[in-house]
């Protein structure tokens, strides 16, 4: 971690993290890239869910270690009158607690919001869920996958030729992870600036999500219809899709007149840009089909870097289709340090992606071993008191 104030915001600030797998331990991973003291506790022997999660690098979950950087594990057994009294001594102490369980948990374990601001009065306490704590869906368990299906974004997600799909990433997982990282940020200038005592956070991933679909709900909202699937083509903006190229695909974005006419010109068809069919944006949408085959009956006779390299050079954005692997190794990514690679290890870490005043403060350690911090709690290993 870089030692300048201005990349240690959070300095000083403790976080217990008693969530899991992903949301959670997203968020406090942002909270510990920015300089905050996060203790992870886990279930002893077994630990975090995401420790058993492939894929697996010298008998360690390469998962588990992204999402867990830069903090301190130790083991604790909320069932236990001992932990949790031992839990209660270090909440006194904290600034932040994350938690993930399914509404209702924690008040069963004694370790909800209410429980423990008698313990801490000033304490910031955030619960990620799928659909909130209160509400008709509430009680639901919800995987990622349920949140994108049920708040609408499969529904826009994917070809009519083969139905809605998932976001190849878990993003209302890592989104929620996020909101609840800025809203615990938020919470904390807040205690410093005019609201002194204890805050609660309420994060639902079908919010988030919900929240996301600006495209969407515009259209939804201008039209009284629920927005389709348009695959890879924007439902406003024409042309603004993937076209094939020779040796692959190309993606071309165009959202305005003036754009429309540079991309006529890079394809030597200057006439299109007064075709009536496609004078504007919405006739263009209207006659996509049609002007697909214009563009494609030229994409498809050069390669993809041909074309980038003409339409960039013309003002008109454009871009290949990269693989996560081709991304990782670009030079963009170097230089914007997406990759960091951490004390003692091999493998790298992805932080936070923010650079303040020029520098990116991230974690330097890798994820802890499973109760390698639990002398917090007076034990000498798993389990065993010292």
């Amino acid at each position: 971690m870089n030692s300048s104030p201005f990349t240690r915001q959070l300095q000083g600030v403790r976080v217990l993290d008693i969530s899991r797998v992903l949301a959670g331990p997203h968020c406090t991973a942002m909270l510990a890239d920015l300089g905050a003291d996060v203790i992870k506790f886990e279930v002893p022997q077994e630990g975090d869910d995401a420790r058993h999660l492939g894929p697996f690098l010298d008998g360690e979950s390469v998962y588990f270690g992204l999402i867990n950087r830069g903090k301190r594990s130790v083991e604790i057994d909320f069932k236990d009158p001992a932990d949790r009294q031992r839990f209660y001594e270090l909440v006194a102490d904290a600034d932040v607690v994350v938690e993930n369980f399914r509404p209702g948990v924690t008040q069963r374990l004694g370790i909800d919001f209410d429980t423990l601001k008698q313990h801490n009065p000033q304490l910031i306490y955030a619960s990620i869920s799928g659909f909130g704590q209160d509400g008709p869906l509430s009680s639901r368990p919800a995987y990622d996958i349920v949140a994108q299906a049920m708040s609408g974004l499969m529904s826009v997600t994917g070809f009519a030729s083969t139905g809605p799909t998932r976001s190849g990433e878990a993003i209302g997982d890592l989104c929620a992870g996020v909101y609840a990282a800025w809203a615990i940020s938020s919470a904390l200038f807040a205690r410093e600036r005019h609201a002194p005592g204890a805050q609660y956070i309420d994060v639902a991933m079908f919010d988030v999500l919900f929240s996301l679909q600006m495209t969407g709900l515009s259209n939804l909202y201008a039209n009284g219809v629920a927005p389709g699937l348009v695959g890879n083509r924007h439902p406003v903006s024409t042309p603004f899709d993937t076209y094939r190229a020779a040796d692959g695909l190309v993606v071309i974005a165009v959202a305005s007149n003036r754009l429309f006419e540079r991309l006529c010109h890079c394809m030597g068809q200057p006439e299109l840009a007064t075709d009536p069919r496609f004078i504007d944006d919405t006739r263009r949408t209207l006659n996509e089909p049609a002007l697909r085959a214009a563009i494609e009956g030229w994409t498809a006779q050069h390669s993809v870097e041909h074309l980038c390299d003409g339409l960039l050079d013309a003002g008109v954005p454009s871009s290949p289709v990269w693989n996560l692997a081709e991304a990782a190794g670009s030079e963009h990514a170097r230089v914007r340090q997406l990759q960091v690679l951490p004390e003692g290890g091999a493998l790298p870490l992805v932080p936070q992606p923010v650079f303040f005043n020029g520098q990116k403060p991230h974690a330097t350690t890798r994820a802890p071993q499973l109760g390698a911090d639990n002398r917090l709690f007076g034990l000498s290993k798993s389990g065993e008191h010292a």
